[in-house]
C-alpha cells in the first residue's frame, strides 16, 4: 500500500517549515532507503516564472528545498537543487525572484538547467517521447525529488509532483509536447526518469488562474509520498477533487501503472484529509468580465485541457487589453461532427481549438496542440490585425 503523510504547518517561519517538512517525511519513513551516502540527489521546485510576489502560491519557496537538501547533507550524499523555467522565460530571474539566490549565498547548488549541458536520454515505451531532451545534471542524478507548489493549472486542472517534472526537458521539446499531447508526455517523463520522492509545498497554493497569475490561498500544508501519483491523488483531493481520477495526468499515470490513485488503496498518515481539504476555484470557474460576446461551441467530448485554455487566453487577451478581437468569433472545442458546424460562419470567425477539430480545418482557423498554448488560440483570435503577446513568456510559453 501507498503512504502519504499529510503535516499541517505551526507558522510561516523558516523553522516551522523545517519542522513540518522532516515531519512529513519521517511519516513515510524518511530517506535512509532510498539516498545513500555519495548519491547525487536532484531536488526540482516549481519556478515557472516570476509572479506576483513569492509567497503568492506560483511557486515553490526556498525554505522547503532547503531542509530536502539539510536532510540529503546529513546521510552523506549530495543535494542539487535545479529548475527550468517555462519557455521563453529566464530561469535565473525567477531563481532570484524566489530568493533561491539566497541558498546560493549559503553554499547550496542551485543550478539554472537552461545553461547547463544537455543530454538526451533515450526511453522505451514512451507515449509521446521517444527521447528525452534533458541535461547531464538530470540523468546523473541518483535520486529525483519533485517539490511543486500545490496550484490550480490553467491547461492540465492542478500542476502537482508529476506536472512539476516538465522542467525537467528543454524549452523545445515543451513547445512539442502541447503540439503533441502534454498529458501523455508528461506521464512519459515519470515513466523514464522514475522519480523517487514528492514532497509538496502546501503552505501557500495557488486557486483560480494559475499556474501563475491565481489567487492564493492559505493552506499551511506539507504533503510526502515515496509514490508520485499516490501524493497527486492525496494533493487534488486536499485540493477539492473527490476523485483524484478527475485530473487527467494522474489517471494517465495510474493506468500505466506508475503509482496509486485510488484513495481507499492509500494510507494517509498525520493529519485526516477530510481536516486539510479545502476546495481549489478551478480554472474554469474564473469570470471574466467586461468580455464581448462571442459563440463557445463545446461538444462533450472535449476536455478541460481545451475549456480552461480558453478561459486563459481571454484573461490574457484582457490583460493586453485586445478582447475587443473576441467579438463574432466562433470557437470550437472537441470532436464536432462536421454537419453540426453552424453554416453561416465565417472562415475568419471560426477558431478550431486542438487536436480533435483537426477534421474540421478547412472551415475554420485550426489552433494545433494538447491542449493548444494561450499564446497560439490568442492568434488565431486576433489573425494578421496584430501581434500579441504572453503574460509571462517572452517566446511561445509553456506553463509549468
Amino acid at each position: 500500500m501507498s503512504t502519504v503523510s499529510l503535516v499541517k504547518t505551526k507558522g510561516n517561519a523558516e523553522k516551522d517549515i523545517d519542522k513540518a517538512v522532516r515531519e512529513a517525511i519521517d511519516l513515510i519513513g524518511g530517506l535512509k532507503d532510498i539516498v545513500k551516502p555519495g548519491f547525487k540527489v536532484l531536488i526540482k521546485p516549481n519556478l515557472v516564472a516570476p509572479a506576483k510576489e513569492r509567497l503568492s502560491g506560483a511557486i515553490t519557496r526556498y525554505e522547503i528545498c532547503k531542509t530536502i537538501a539539510d536532510m540529503v547533507k546529513e546521510l552523506g550524499a549530495t543535494p542539487i537543487i535545479a529548475e527550468s523555467s517555462a519557455a521563453g522565460v529566464d530561469t535565473e530571474k525567477t531563481i532570484v525572484f524566489g530568493e533561491y539566490d539566497k541558498l546560493r549565498d549559503l553554499g547550496y547548488e542551485v543550478v539554472d538547467l537552461k545553461k547547463s549541458k544537455k543530454k538526451d536520454i533515450r526511453m522505451e515505451n514512451g507515449v509521446i517521447v521517444k527521447d528525452l531532451n534533458t541535461w547531464e545534471i538530470v540523468d546523473e542524478a541518483d535520486v529525483i525529488v519533485s517539490v511543486p507548489v500545490m496550484k490550480i493549472h490553467d491547461q492540465t486542472d492542478v500542476t502537482l509532483g508529476i506536472k512539476n517534472l516538465k522542467g525537467l526537458i528543454n524549452d523545445k521539446q515543451k513547445r512539442e509536447f502541447h503540439t503533441l499531447g502534454v498529458f501523455d508526455g508528461v506521464v512519459d517523463i515519470i515513466q523514464c526518469l522514475k522519480p523517487q520522492l514528492v514532497v509538496m509545498d502546501g503552505t501557500i497554493g495557488q486557486e483560480g488562474l494559475g499556474p501563475v497569475f491565481g489567487e492564493p490561498v492559505e493552506l499551511g500544508v506539507i504533503v510526502a509520498s515515496k509514490d508520485i501519483v499516490a501524493g497527486d491523488a492525496v494533493g487534488s483531493a486536499v485540493m477539492g477533487y473527490e476523485d483524484p481520477k478527475e485530473v487527467k495526468i494522474t489517471r494517465i499515470a495510474y493506468e500505466r501503472g506508475l503509482g496509486e490513485a485510488d484513495l481507499d488503496k492509500i494510507e494517509i498518515k498525520g493529519e485526516k484529509l477530510e481536516d486539510v481539504r479545502r476546495r481549489f476555484k478551478r480554472a474554469c470557474e474564473v469570470e471574466i468580465e467586461g468580455v464581448p460576446p462571442f459563440t463557445l461551441i463545446d461538444h462533450p467530448t472535449a476536455c478541460t485541457g481545451c475549456r480552461t485554455t480558453i478561459i486563459s487566453a481571454i484573461m490574457d487577451m484582457k490583460n493586453d487589453n485586445i478582447q475587443w478581437l473576441l467579438e463574432g468569433k466562433t470557437i470550437v472545442i472537441g470532436k464536432l461532427p462536421e454537419e453540426e458546424l453552424p453554416k453561416d460562419t465565417k472562415k475568419e470567425d471560426l477558431i478550431l481549438m486542438g487536436v480533435c477539430t483537426k477534421h474540421l480545418e478547412k472551415y475554420g482557423t485550426w489552433v494545433k496542440g494538447c491542449p493548444p498554448n494561450n499564446i497560439w488560440v490568442v492568434n488565431a483570435i486576433a489573425g494578421d490585425r496584430m501581434e500579441v503577446g504572453r503574460r509571462y513568456a517572452t517566446e511561445e510559453g509553456a506553463n509549468n
